[in-house]
C-alpha cells in the first residue's frame, strides 16, 4: 500500500513545476498530522489522560483494545470493557460496570481519582464513582492504569508499571483468557470466579458460575445462583481433571502449544492455562446457556471454534430453560421451550436467550374453588425434573386423584410408583426420556373438548376431505414433475432440486434419520421409474452454518457429484436457494452408522461379527484410497469417524458425510486448512497449525479402526475416576503376543487372531506421530487384503506416555482433545 501511495506522489511531482512540495500540500499534511495526533493509540489511563466518549485505549502490541461499548443498539445501557482489537469479531473479554451501566458515554470517563484508584465516573454523578479498583494506601498520583496484550488491565504505580496494585486478572467476568489464574487465596478466602452474563444483550451476571470447589478440594464446579452445583471437573490427578480428559496438560510436549497445570501452595490455589507464542486466540467462557466453552479463534473462517465444552448437553445444566420450560436437545443443538398451557415469563429476555425467568402459566389453576375442575396434560418420553415427592398410590388414576388433591402440585408421573411435584417444574427434559409426566393445567386449556367435541370433529372431517382432494391433484402434479426430472437425468450428473420438491420428498422433513454439527438428515422417497411404480429410499440432509458462497457450494458438490466408488455414499442431487436453503441428496443406508453398532449396547442393534467388522475396515480403506489416489482432485476427508461410517442392507462400508471434506489439486502434496474435523480423531499436525496431507485421514483411520476392534470409544473413564485408553493397550497387547483380550467381549472370542493382529498393527502404524512414518491408505488396503506382510510397529511417542495412567494427559499432541 504504502508502495503504491509512494508511486502515485512521484507520477505527481513529476508533472509538477515545483521542485518542492507546494505550500498548500504541506498546510494539508500538518493540519491531518494534528487532527490524527490525539487520535493515535495508546495504553495507559493517567490522572490527566482519562478515556471518555468514543476513545479507546490499545494494548502495546494492538492485540486488546479498552473503552466503552453498546451490546444492544436498541438501548441505552453502555459499558466499559475489553475487546478483542485485531479480529473483526470484537468478543468482550471483560466488563467494569456489569451492574451499573451508563447512558451516556460522551459525558462519562475512566480516570485516576485522588484516592489513586481507577475510577469509572458517571457524568451526572461525577463524585460518586459507579466503578473502582478500590485499593487503599496508595499515593496521590502516583499511579496508572495500562490495558496489557494479555488482556489485563492493571492498576500500576507510574514511575514503574511493572509493580501492579490491582488486576482484572482477579477479578473475571464470563471469560478467562490465557494467563489468568482461575482459583482461591487461602489467606484472603477469596475467589475468583467465572460469571456468565444474563443474554447475548446483557452483560450484568447471570446465574450460572464457575469456581474452584468451595469444599476445598482440586475440582472445579459450575453452579446455578451461586448454590446448585450441576457440574465437576472431578479432582485434579496430576496432570489432568479425572472427569475432562479433553483438557489436557502437554508440557512435557513441545509440539503442543498449550500449557495447562493446577497449582496447590500453602497461600493459594489456582488453575492455570497459557499459550505458547502468538500463534492462536483462546478463552474459557461460562456462556449464558451455562457451558463451560474452550474457543479457538480461526482467521481464515472469520469465527469462533467451539474445541469442547462442559456439561456435554446444555440439557445437563441446571434450569437451564427456567421453571415449566423444557429443554429438548435435537441433536448437538438444545432448545428451550415453554409447557402446553405456558409462555415465556420475560419474552424479550428469552428471545435474547436469557431462559432463566421460565415460563408462566397461561391461566390460573382452579383449586378449591369449585367449578370445572383442573386437568392434566401428558408428555411422553421425557427425563424427570428434578424434586418428585414419591407417595403411596396403587395406580395412575390414583397417583393423579392425590394430585388433584393437593393445591401446590404442579403435576405427577406413575410409572409402577407416584412422584409428585409441588410448585415449579425445573430441569424438564422433553425427549430420548423413558418416563411419561402429566402437568396440571386449568380446564380452559382443554378448550375444544366437552361439549362442542362433536362439532369440531364433523367441521375437522370436512375440513380433512377437501384439503385431502387437494393435496391429492397438487401431489398428482409435483409426481409427475419429478418424475420428468428423473428421467432427464443424465448417468452420473445430479439432479438440481427445488425446495419444494424436497419438501414433498421429505413429506415436510416429517421423519428425521439423524444429525450433526452441520445439519439434520431426514428420510425421503424418490421415484425411481417413470411410471412410478417402484420408488427409491433417500436421506436428505439440510445443511446448517454452510459459510461458502453458492458458486463455491455448486463447485464442491459437482466434484463430490462425479464419485463413483462401492465404498464411497453416492451423492444424487442437491438444492441451494439462497445462503439459508441449502440441502444434499444421498442414497440411503438402512443400517445406519456404525458408531450405533459399536457403541450402542442396546437390543435394537445387532453385535457385528469379526468378519463383518473386517470387511467394514477394508472397504472405508478401499473408499479412502480412491479419495486420495483415484480421483481427479485429492479429497482429504477430514473427518473420519465410525459416526461417518454407513452400513447398507449388506453392512457394507460407506464413507459419508463430506461436509468437512478439502479439495486439493493433483500439483499439491499438502494444504494449510483452517482446523476441522471432530476432537479424538484429530492428528497432531492440525494442532500444530502445519499444512495437512492425506496423511491426515490415515491419523483418523487408524483411530477408528482401534474401535472398530475393541468394541468401545478409545477414551473411557474409569468408576475409579481414571482413564482407560485403549490404543495404548493394543500396543502393548501387540508387545507381549497376546492380542486376543483387544477384541471386543461380545464376540465371545470368535474372531479370527491373525486378523485382529494385523489390523492392530495397521492401526498403531496409521496413529505414528510423524505423518511421513504413517502408511498410504493404498498400502494399507494392501496390508488387509494380505498381500503385503507388516512389521511390529514402532509404538508412538504418545502410547509410551500413556503406559502410566499418572502421564495419561501428555497424549496432548497425538489426540488432540482439547
Amino acid at each position: 500500500m504504502a508502495a503504491t501511495r509512494g508511486g502515485r506522489r512521484r507520477r505527481l511531482w513529476s508533472s509538477s513545476s515545483f521542485s518542492c512540495p507546494p505550500p498548500f500540500l504541506v498546510m494539508l499534511v500538518i493540519i491531518s498530522c494534528l487532527l490524527v495526533a490525539p487520535s493515535l493509540a495508546v495504553d495507559t489511563v493517567a490522572v490527566d489522560r482519562p478515556l471518555s466518549g468514543g476513545q479507546v485505549l490499545v494494548s502495546k502490541g494492538g492485540k486488546f483494545a479498552l473503552g466503552f461499548f453498546q451490546p444492544d443498539n436498541s438501548s441505552q445501557h453502555w459499558y466499559m470493557g475489553i475487546w478483542y482489537n485485531k479480529i473483526p469479531d470484537t468478543t468482550k473479554v471483560w466488563v467494569a460496570n456489569r451492574q451499573a451501566p451508563l447512558s451516556d458515554p460522551s459525558t462519562s470517563h475512566l480516570t485516576i481519582s485522588r484516592d489513586g484508584n481507577l475510577v469509572l465516573l458517571d457524568g451526572r454523578r461525577a463524585t460518586s464513582p459507579i466503578w473502582s479498583t478500590n485499593v487503599t494506601g496508595i499515593a496521590v498520583k502516583s499511579t496508572v492504569g495500562v490495558i496489557l496484550d494479555t488482556g489485563n488491565l492493571v492498576l500500576a504505580d507510574a514511575s514503574n508499571t511493572s509493580v501492579v496494585l490491582w488486576q482484572s486478572f482477579d477479578h473475571f467476568g464470563d471469560t478467562w483468557l490465557p494467563g489468568g489464574k482461575l482459583g482461591r487465596n487461602k489467606l484472603t478466602g477469596e475467589v475468583t470466579h467465572l460469571v456468565a452474563w444474563k443474554s447475548y444483550n446483557d452483560p450484568s451476571p447471570g446465574m450460572f458460575s464457575l469456581e474452584l470447589d468451595p469444599d476445598g478440594s482440586s475440582q472445579y464446579v459450575m453452579s446455578w445462583n451461586m448454590s446448585r452445583q450441576y457440574w465437576s471437573s472431578g479432582n485434579w490427578t496430576g496432570g489432568m481433571f479425572s472427569k475432562v480428559p479433553e483438557m489436557m496438560a502437554s508440557n512435557a510436549d513441545p509440539v503442543s502449544l498449550y500449557t495447562f497445570d493446577y497449582v496447590d501452595r500453602d497461600n493459594e490455589s489456582y488453575f492455570y492455562y497459557d499459550v505458547k507464542g502468538e500463534v492462536v486466540l483462546t478463552r474459557f467462557v461460562v456462556d449464558v446457556t451455562g457451558q463451560l466453552r474452550f474457543m479457538t479463534w480461526v482467521d481464515s473462517a472469520s469465527t469462533w471454534v467451539l474445541f469442547w465444552s462442559e456439561p456435554k448437553s446444555q440439557c445437563d445444566v441446571y434450569s437451564v430453560c427456567g421453571a415449566f420450560g423444557v429443554c429438548n436437545a435435537d441433536g448437538s443443538i438444545p432448545a428451550c421451550g415453554c409447557l402446553r398451557g405456558f409462555t415465556p415469563r420475560r419474552t424479550k429476555e428469552w428471545l435474547m436467550g436469557d431462559h432463566t425467568a421460565g415460563c408462566a402459566r397461561n391461566a390460573a389453576l382452579n383449586c378449591g374453588g369449585g367449578g370445572v375442575s383442573d386437568r392434566f396434560f401428558t408428555m411422553p418420553n421425557v427425563n424427570l425434573p428434578d424434586g418428585g415427592l414419591i407417595v403411596t398410590a396403587a395406580s395412575g388414576h390414583d397417583c393423579e386423584v392425590a394430585c388433584l388433591g393437593n393445591c401446590s402440585c404442579t403435576a405427577y408421573s406413575y410409572n409402577g410408583s407416584c412422584s409428585l411435584w409441588h410448585g415449579e417444574l425445573i430441569s424438564l427434559r422433553g425427549s430420548g426420556g423413558e418416563s411419561s409426566i402429566s402437568i396440571r393445567l386449568a380446564a380452559s386449556e382443554f378448550a375444544g373438548d366437552g361439549n362442542t367435541k362433536k362439532l369440531v370433529i364433523g367441521v375437522t372431517v370436512a375440513g380433512v376431505v377437501v384439503v385431502a382432494a387437494v393435496v391429492a391433484v397438487f401431489l398428482l402434479v409435483r409426481r409427475r414433475k419429478l418424475r420428468t426430472k428423473a428421467l432427464r437425468r443424465v448417468e452420473g450428473s445430479l439432479t438440481a432440486f427445488t425446495y419444494r420438491d424436497l419438501q414433498m420428498v421429505t413429506r415436510n422433513f416429517s421423519e428425521k434419520l439423524g444429525g450433526g454439527a452441520f445439519g439434520s438428515v431426514f428420510k425421503g422417497t424418490l421415484p425411481a421409474a417413470p411410471d412410478g411404480t417402484t420408488t427409491t429410499p433417500v436421506a436428505v440432509k439440510k445443511l446448517e452454518g454452510v459459510r461458502q458462497g453458492e458458486k463455491q457450494f455448486r463447485a464442491e458438490v459437482s466434484t463430490i457429484g462425479t464419485i463413483q466408488h462401492v465404498n464411497l455414499i453416492r451423492l444424487l442431487g442437491f438444492c441451494t436457494e439462497g445462503a439459508t436453503r441449502r440441502l444434499l441428496v444421498y442414497e440411503q443406508m438402512p443400517n445406519g452408522s456404525l458408531d450405533r453398532h459399536l457403541f450402542d449396547h442396546g437390543s435394537s442393534t445387532r453385535v457385528l461379527s469379526w468378519d463383518t467388522r473386517y470387511q467394514i475396515a477394508l472397504g472405508v480403506a478401499r473408499g479412502l484410497d480412491y479419495l486420495h489416489e483415484k480421483c481427479r482432485d485429492c479429497i482429504i476427508h477430514c473427518d473420519i469417524k465410525p459416526e461417518n461410517i454407513l452400513l447398507d442392507d449388506t453392512f457394507a462400508a460407506k464413507v459419508a458425510d463430506f461436509g468437512l471434506a478439502k479439495l486439493m489439486g493433483r500439483d499439491f502434496s499438502r494444504v494449510l486448512t483452517t482446523m476441522r474435523g471432530t476432537v479424538g480423531y484429530l492428528a497432531p499436525e492440525w494442532i500444530t497449525g502445519t499444512a495437512i496431507t492425506t496423511k491426515a485421514d490415515v491419523f483418523s483411520y487408524g483411530m477408528m479402526l482401534f474401535e472398530l476392534v475393541s468394541g468401545r470409544r478409545n477414551v473411557e473413564q474409569r468408576q475409579d475416576g481414571g482413564v482407560d485408553f485403549f490404543p495404548s493397550t493394543a500396543a502393548r497387547m501387540l508387545v507381549d503376543g497376546d492380542i486376543k483380550g483387544a477384541v471386543d467381549a461380545r464376540l465371545g472370542g470368535e474372531a479370527d487372531l491373525g486378523e485382529v493382529e494385523r489390523a492392530c498393527k495397521v492401526a498403531c502404524w496409521c496413529v505414528q506421530d510423524g505423518e511421513a512414518v504413517r502408511p498410504t491408505m493404498g498400502m494399507v488396503v494392501q496390508v488387509l487384503e494380505g498381500l503385503v506382510d507388516v512389521n511390529a510397529p514402532p509404538t508412538p511417542r504418545a502410547f509410551k506416555v500413556l503406559g502410566d495412567q499418572a502421564n495419561y494427559v501428555k497424549f496432548f499432541s497425538a489426540l488432540p482433545s482439547l
